[in-house]
């Protein structure tokens, strides 16, 4: 049996931790450096900042947020936005985080995956794909936190990612994101059956069941959280003794 990851997602603008619904109409709710440090004491597997608007002005604002948080925090985390080039990717890297989480600039220049790749290994290179279902039942790559499409099937970009060597897919519903109402599991499945490196399911956890189902049915490897600890809908304690009495192999 695998090991599901619970990962808490942070969606920073500026020095602020934000959450919208739909990647839309951000609240500001505190400072991102103490939600992380609660989650992990509270026991979350691991972290994933992004900048939501870093692409929107060509930067990356989360080094210093990054060098704060590693000084208490000592669990992977993932920092996406506003990377553009390998040497980005070496700036966050340096700053204290694990893994880059690339959208924005993989579509508009995929090789710029296989370069980090090669650079920092495939484990280092996270292919961040948001997604929102189409009128055929299929789902279309958006760049700019949602705000642009692209024309691009997200199952087949997913594949190529993969074989630009991607190591590990985020994969964000902006349909169900911030809604608390579960996951795309068809969305999850769909993407997670097409490759063979973990899909990190992200957008839409409500409560325990929609974590079980997207682990079950979606085939979802790690479930990114973000809302539902973030407003106290429950705690990472809780959650995980929860799955784990269903089964699911999660770390207590």
């Amino acid at each position: 049996m695998k090991n599901i990851r619970i990962i808490s997602r942070l969606d920073v603008k500026g020095p602020n931790l934000v959450k919208g619904i739909h990647l839309e109409g951000l609240r500001k709710i505190g400072d991102p450096n103490e939600f992380s440090k609660s989650y992990y004491f509270g026991g979350i597997d691991e972290i994933i900042y992004i900048d939501i608007v870093a692409s929107l002005y060509n930067r990356n604002n989360l080094t210093d947020i990054v060098i704060k948080t590693t000084k208490d925090v000592f669990i992977p985390i993932t920092v996406g936005g506003g990377i553009r080039s390998v040497n980005d990717a070496r700036d966050v890297l340096r700053a204290g985080a694990d893994k880059v989480a690339i959208n924005t600039a993989a579509i508009k220049r995929p090789e710029l995956v296989k370069e980090v790749a090669e650079m920092f290994g495939s484990q280092c290179m996270v292919l961040s794909i948001e997604a929102k279902k189409t009128a055929s039942g299929k789902w279309e790559a958006y760049y700019d936190n949602g705000r642009e499409k692209t024309g691009i099937d997200v199952v087949e970009w997913a594949k190529r990612g993969y074989e630009l060597g991607a190591g590990e897919i985020l994969l964000t519903s902006i349909d169900m994101e911030g809604t608390e109402k579960g996951f795309d599991l068809g969305l999850v499945k769909a993407v997670s059956e097409v490759v063979p490196i973990p899909v990190i399911a992200s957008g839409g956890a409500g409560n325990t069941n929609d974590i079980k189902k997207v682990i079950e049915t979606g085939k979802a490897d790690a479930v990114a959280v973000a809302s539902i600890l973030h407003y106290n809908r429950t705690e990472i304690g809780i959650m995980k003794k929860e799955l784990h009495s269903t089964e699911i192999n999660v770390r207590l």
